[in-house]
């Protein structure tokens, strides 16, 4: 196996099995600079590095090394200096300034630049929002131009998809509905008089595996457009050896995942107002099996982080104080489902359950067994406990690549995820009202939950008491 060369198409790179490590298969050592370990890349100078992205007429850097050094090279460098620096050491090294360029030799690497560009393109689309990356990568083709008229067909093709990629990726955050945030606390009046405007779950969606299917719609919707930089960029702190400021301390860019965990609070309170709301404890008990259901669904369609959203709901303390309500449940189901998620060990099972889920990914015929929704933010947590566990620099100023190699893995398998399209047919009514059904705030749901059941002690009737005066303004 060591040996063989490496073909690997951008899709297989990032799965688990196709993603390799072995960026080398020399043994101990160094080699310009880079640090090897058992034929793995461990740990290199930041220029060693950015060397070794760079393609030469008969060098190209294997697609598992790009993937892991530019995700990981924006905690010591920008984007746009990055690609400044690569082109640079390019229009050196192939003397791409001289006034007679060498055709033949430029032909043969052409392609390769060109192929380097366009994975970055694709890969991390994002970072070609700047004007500045998009001036470099026309002058690095406007130099190669000449030597073959079919570069300039490759870099509009190039630019044609790059646009596309960054107009669907801004129209989609735009046609993202915005989340109504908690409004309605007003709402709670509602128990004694409905107003006709209040609609509630069942009454825009009565099956569960409907739901199910569009909350699968939804998150797949969101993850689409969380960049992989994303994830480090979310932990970017000042590089301690570089004295310098850390790039990314004037904006992180990160608002796609932060707009997904706030999609995932949202569906955790709208679950258990859905189910505090009703006045009658068999309309609520109805509410609380349906989600069962809807919960249990997600669980068999891959949908991890809807299912975890759902069984947050369910145990806020609002709802699960609710006794005389969950005494009419049938709770075998939620409390299955509940072990499935249980925190011990780690999540323990939930891990073995995503492990699961990833494997059948991997081998799938249809869109639907590919389906894998990691719990968001066990995932975050996951790389953010890898990122404060290892330093990125060793005590020699090196980068510490092989940190980087499991996080280009982790964040790599997320990224095979995201891509899968959704099979099932979209519902805007259902949809519409995941995102705008107004929630009650955590006060609304405890005034609505003392309303369905009185206080039991002298704690919840004083609370009962005080939100009863600051909400309804009743004494």
């Amino acid at each position: 196996q060591e040996g063989m060369p490496q073909t690997l198409s951008s899709t297989s790179m990032f799965t688990p099995c196709g993603f390799s490590p072995h960026l080398h298969t020399s043994k101990e050592g160094e080699q310009g600079g880079l640090i090897f370990q058992d034929g793995n890349l461990t740990s290199a100078s930041l220029d060693a590095l950015i060397q070794h992205l760079i393609p030469t007429t008969d060098y190209y850097p294997e697609k598992a090394y790009i993937f892991t050094f530019l995700l990981s090279s924006r905690l010591f460098i920008e984007p746009h200096e990055l690609l400044s620096r690569v082109c640079h050491k390019c229009i050196e090294q192939q003397r791409l300034d001289d006034p007679v360029l060498d055709k033949a030799r430029i032909r043969k690497f052409g392609p390769k630049i060109l192929q380097l560009l366009t994975e970055w393109t694709e890969t991390f689309p994002y970072d070609f929002q700047e004007e500045r990356m998009i001036a470099h990568l026309k002058d690095m083709i406007h130099r190669i131009a000449p030597c073959d008229e079919a570069y300039w067909k490759k870099m509009n093709q190039l630019l044609q998809a790059l646009n596309q990629k960054l107009a669907t990726l801004s129209h989609g955050q735009e046609g993202i509905v915005k989340i109504s945030t908690a409004v309605s606390d007003k709402l709670v009046a509602f128990k004694t008089k409905p107003p006709s405007i209040q609609r509630e779950i069942l009454s825009v969606c009565s099956d569960p595996y409907t739901l199910a299917q569009q909350l699968t719609h939804v998150e797949l919707e969101r993850l689409s457009h969380i960049g992989p930089e994303e994830f480090v960029q979310a932990f970017v702190h000042k590089d301690p050896l570089d004295g310098t400021k850390t790039c990314f301390s004037e904006q992180k860019k990160t608002s796609n995942l932060e707009a997904y965990v706030k999609w995932f609070n949202r569906l955790c309170y709208l679950v258990a107002t859905e189910i505090c709301m009703p006045a009658k404890k068999k309309q609520r008990a109805q509410v609380i099996e349906f989600f069962i259901d809807v919960a249990r669904e997600c669980f068999n369609i891959g949908n991890f982080n809807s299912l975890m959203a759902i069984i947050s709901g369910m145990n806020m303390s609002p709802v699960s104080r609710l006794k005389k309500t969950w005494s009419k449940v049938k709770t075998a189901k939620f409390f299955i489902l509940e072990h499935q998620m249980d925190p011990t060990g780690n999540f323990y099972n939930y891990r073995t359950a995503l492990r699961g889920a990833a494997h059948r990914s991997l081998t799938a015929h249809s869109n639907r067994e590919k389906i894998v929704i990691p719990f968001f933010s066990l995932l975050i947590k996951d790389i953010y406990f890898l990122n404060e566990g290892c330093a990125n620099r060793l005590p020699n100023g090196h980068v510490n690549f092989e940190k980087f190699l499991e996080l280009a893995k982790q964040v790599g398998e997320f990224i095979t995820w995201k891509q899968v399209e959704c099979p099932f047919e979209q519902d805007p009514n259902i949809i519409h009202y995941l995102h705008t059904a107004p929630i009650f705030t955590e006060d609304g749901l405890y005034l609505a939950s003392y309303e369905s059941e009185s206080p039991e002690n002298q704690t919840e009737k004083d609370r009962w008491k005080s939100l009863r005066s600051t909400i309804l303004g009743k004494t």
